[in-house]
């Protein structure tokens, strides 16, 4: 099990990207949230395996039709096992 903690800059906010991270990550059978930081940058907390995080990362550097990405801060934590879901955070 592996924790990533991403910040995703650009065209982020009111294109329903959180909806559509939470969309992937389900998928994905990640854990963890997604969540808008009051400077208009979209943040990400997973937790899962190696391959399942690669998967959601090369997602957030895409993201819905309408978003323009143009940085992914990728950090790798230690994972906590702290969630039981991936949800969207308000």
């Amino acid at each position: 099990m592996k924790r990533i903690h991403l910040i995703i800059s650009g065209r982020v906010q009111g294109i329903y990207f959180r909806h559509y991270t939470n969309i992937e990550a389900n998928k994905l059978g990640l854990k963890g949230f997604v969540r808008n930081l009051n400077n208009g940058n979209v943040e990400v907390i997973a937790e899962g395996s190696e391959e399942k995080l690669k998967e959601l990362i090369k997602f957030c550097r895409k993201g819905p039709d309408a978003a323009n990405v143009d940085n992914v801060i990728i950090d790798y934590e230690e994972p906590k096992q702290e969630f039981e879901t991936f949800s969207i955070k308000y």
